[in-house]
Order: C-alpha cells, then structure tokens, then sequence
C-alpha cells in the first residue's frame, strides 16, 4: 500500500508544490505531531527565561540554564548520531519524548507547589536537554526514512516550517498563558503536548526494519560503535564542504545563538515590557523564521545553495547588531523578524546540502555532527554571553557576537570556491 494520500498528481511550480511533501502519509502524521509538541516546546521556553530571570535576577542564569540545556549534546549528539544508524529511529524518538515530556510535567508541579528553585529548573533543563541530544540525529534523519531522495528538499523545508510555525505561536500562547494560568500552565501545557509527536510516530509504518540498519550490527557491540563513530569523522575530515558547512554553523550558533536566552533581559529591563513582551519579542523572530521556512518550501529546488547558506549567515550577523544596539522597541521588533528570516534560510539550506552530500549510511552520523556544531557550540555561547554581559551589558555583548560571525562569513565567502559553488 502506499504511504502517499490521495492528492492531485501534478507537479509544477505552484503554491500547492510547496507542501508536496505532505502527500507522504508518514510525514504528515510526523510533521503534525512534532508540530504540536514544538509550539508547547518554545511556550516553555518562554516562562522558563522569564521565572528563571525573576528567580535570580540576573542574566548570567539565565546562561547558565542555556549551558544546562545544550551542555549534554557535548558528548550525547554524536552517541545519538551512531544510534541512529544502528537503531529504530521512531522507536529512539518515542522514548525520548516521553522522558522529556515527564520533565517538563515536573517543572510544572514544582512551581505550582511554590518549591522552585533555580537548581531544580537547571537540573530538568539538562535531563531535557540529554533526552533531545541523543535524538535529535534521529529526528534529523528521520525525514529521510518517510518520504525519500525526491522530496527531501521540500521535506525538510516543511519541517522547518513546522518548528518555526510553532516557535511564533508558542511565545504567543505563553502570553495568553501568563494570564490565564500561570506559569505553572505553560509548564503542564508543554509537558502535555509531547504526547502529539508521540503518537504521531507511533502511527508511522515503514516496515519491519528500517532499511539501512546493518544487519550484522548491534548497539550492543561497542566495537562497533567506537568504530561507525571515528568512521564518521574521518567521513567528515575528507570532505572540505561538508567541513565548512559544519563550521559556520558552529561560528553562528557560539556568537549568535545566545539572544534568545537574553531575549528576558531585552523585555524586562531594556523594554520595560514585562513577561507578555517577551512573547511578543520572542514571537516576532519565530515569525520571521517562519516567513523564510514558507519562502525556501515556495522555491524548491533552486541553484546557488552556497551563496544562499553564505548570505543568509552574514544577513543574521548584520540583523543581531541592529537588534543588540537598538533601543526603540519597534526598530527592535523590526530587526528580530529579519534575523528569524536570514537564520533560518541558512541553516535549513545547510540541512539540505548536508543531507545530499553525504551517503544513506552516514547520514545519521553527519545529522549528529551538524546537531553538535549547534548544541556543543551552544553551551559555551550562553555561559560567555551569561557572563559578558553581567559585565559589559547584553546589548554590546549581542553586537559584538554578530560582527564576529560577519568577519568569519566574510572570510569563507573570499576563500572557499567550493562552498561558494554549492
């Protein structure tokens, strides 16, 4: 039977063409329920910063709770890179969504109790942030499994566009949230929400066994995992491209990443907004993310991937000084929208390229390496942003991270042809 519903045949370029991928039963059940659980994922997000800000008034824990949050993809992204070749993928995902949803259900008991602390918040933050280290590879490569070669493209701009749908309407409904129930009741509605991807991907059907799952492989023989990870990175290190899409996506993610984590400071203290602004701050860069997701699903396939990785990466750079150094909330709100729309082309254009370039068997391994240039560069970002800018200011701290990632653009466009050539 096939995995397709029944939709229209044609194929040319219309604004149908761009949720093409969708016609594959498996994603849509994948993409609807991961959806669901993003948009519950950033509304705790957002009354994460703001009780941790109002907790310990002070924006160096708010790094900290970053750190706690992307310090386990150090060493648990590349493990969920070899799982995901080894194993199950959806199997992998259903676990680790279930942990990562009783987690969150507990943040929610703790500060409707009244017992919360700040050590407690960055506890779950790190048992949250291990459960989507070791699967994140698995939901990157996942894509692959349900919908194949053809529509990868389109896929992985849809899935884009799912997260960044959910990362606009979940500020916004934390905002609703605030006022309704609390904070507590961002915390239960996230914790809650996990439950959609969960069954989304139980639904999803693709056979008895993935294809390229070695069948003479075990993630019980640790040869074999020791050996399938230093083969994917010498992989890697024979192969400049895919080394240099790896790097700007680290150089972006160290300098550039942290504004969301001081997006509270933004809101209360520059602002004077309180906790609805910051969803409305938070909410206008998901927008401006969502916008590009719509517009890289509206073009398809296109020429010129490299320039539209390159230029995308300066534009945020450009955006996030902009942003840092203004101090008119419209100017700002402006700003957060253009820098929403210039990440997210590069990074999901770097997604496709990646996906491409490598082999079915490496994928896994390659998806963790690209997790990894984002969360193990993370960690560091916001405990040097955290820190910074309890002496220096937030706002000189943001603007200083985008022009060192506007140099370090500037610098691979000049010198790598090859890149330039994707």
């Amino acid at each position: 039977m096939s995995n397709r519903l029944e939709l229209e045949p044609e194929r040319g370029r219309s604004v149908s063409e761009m949720f093409r991928a969708l016609r594959h039963r498996n994603f849509l059940l994948f993409w609807s329920g991961a959806f669901l659980s993003n948009t519950g994922t950033w509304m705790q997000a957002v009354a994460q910063g703001w009780l941790v800000l109002q907790l310990s008034n002070s924006p160096f824990w708010l790094g900290v709770d970053g750190f706690m949050a992307t310090s386990p993809g150090l060493v648990l992204t590349l493990a969920g890179g070899v799982f995901a070749d080894l194993v199950d993928r959806r199997k992998l995902l259903i676990y680790s969504q279930v942990i990562a949803g009783c987690s969150a259900l507990t943040l929610g008991t703790l500060v409707v109790t009244g017992v919360v602390k700040v050590w407690m918040i960055l506890g779950l933050s790190f048992v949250t942030g291990s459960c989507m280290s070791i699967a994140g590879p698995s939901y990157l490569a996942l894509v692959f499994d349900l919908v194949g070669r053809e529509d990868l493209a389109n896929a992985i701009a849809l899935n884009s566009t799912q997260f960044q749908l959910a990362r606009a309407l979940g500020p916004l409904a934390a905002g609703v949230g605030f006022k309704i129930f609390g904070l507590a009741g961002c915390f239960f509605a996230n914790g809650l929400s996990f439950a959609a991807v969960v069954i989304g991907l139980a639904m999803v059907k693709y056979g008895d066994r993935r294809p390229g799952i070695p069948a003479d492989r075990s993630i019980r023989d640790r040869r074999a995992f020791v050996q399938d990870l230093i083969a994917g990175f010498r992989y890697v290190g024979r192969r400049p491209r895919v080394s240099m899409l790896l790097a700007i996506s680290a150089v972006t993610s160290l300098f550039g990443a942290p504004y969301i984590s001081m997006t509270p400071v933004f809101a209360r203290d520059i602002f004077r907004l309180g906790e609805t602004g910051l969803a409305l701050l938070m909410g206008m860069a998901g927008a401006g993310a969502l916008f590009g997701a719509l517009f890289l699903a509206y073009l398809g396939e296109f020429r010129h991937k490299g320039w539209f990785v390159l230029g995308g990466d300066f534009a945020f750079a450009i955006f996030l000084m902009v942003f840092s150094l203004s101090s008119k909330v419209i100017v700002s709100i402006i700003f957060l929208f253009a820098l929403g729309f210039a990440i997210v082309c590069s990074v999901a254009v770097t997604n496709t390229l990646l996906q491409k370039l490598v082999t079915d068997e490496m994928r896994g391994r390659v998806m963790s390496m690209f997790m990894l240039s984002f969360i193990g560069a993370m960690p560091f970002g916001n405990l040097i942003a955290g820190a910074a800018s309890h002496r220096f200011g937030v706002q000189h701290t943001l603007a200083a991270g985008g022009a060192i990632i506007a140099v370090f653009v500037a610098v691979v466009t000049l010198r790598s042809s090859k890149l330039r050539e994707l």
